[in-house]
This record gives structure tokens, C-alpha cells and sequence, in this order.
């Protein structure tokens, strides 16, 4: 029977693992949706997303941070687990910016 250590490391390396597959199918979504908005000519106002950075600003939303799995953060206070965790597996606050 494996160890709580063992089972948190595989548990560890499974995550990433996740993660990893995610950003690669990410990659693939991005690409369709590109050549589907080149193709029928699509807007980001059609889409909904014309300016949405400086009116989520300007209507006070505050996230700023998008975590792996969808978390938010807002930048203010102390920093959130998911985040603390990527920066120190190597990834910067910045890659999470929203």
C-alpha cells in the first residue's frame, strides 16, 4: 500500500499532468476559434469582448489573476494558494493576468 507521501506526489504529478494536456487542447481551441472568427468575420463587439478590460476595471469587478483552474484573485491581500503554488514551481504572477 502506498504512502499519504507517495500518493501526494502522484497526486502532484498528476496535476501537472492535467495541466500540461490543458494548455495543449487550450492551444487547439485558440487555433479554431481564430480561423472560425477569420473565416466568418466575426468582432470582438459581436462576441461581447470589445473593450472588456477597461470596463471590468472601470465597473469596479477588481479580478486581475485567473488561476489554473479558474480561481480569481483580485491582487489585494494575501495571496491565494493556487497562486503560491505556481510561483514557486516556477511560473510568475504576470502569467495569470488577466
Amino acid at each position: 500500500m502506498a504512502t499519504y507521501e507517495e500518493l501526494m506526489a502522484q497526486s502532484e504529478e498528476l496535476k501537472q499532468q492535467a495541466e500540461a494536456v490543458r494548455q495543449q487542447e487550450k492551444l487547439g481551441v485558440i487555433a479554431e476559434i481564430r480561423e472560425k472568427v477569420v473565416r466568418y468575420g466575426i468582432t470582438a463587439k459581436e462576441l461581447g469582448l470589445a473593450g472588456t478590460r477597461a470596463m471590468a476595471r472601470s465597473a469596479g469587478s477588481g479580478i486581475r489573476y485567473r488561476g489554473p483552474n479558474g480561481e480569481i484573485w483580485n491582487g489585494k491581500g494575501r495571496r491565494p494558494d493556487w497562486l503560491k503554488q505556481a510561483t514557486s514551481a516556477g511560473r510568475n504572477k504576470s502569467d495569470f493576468a488577466i
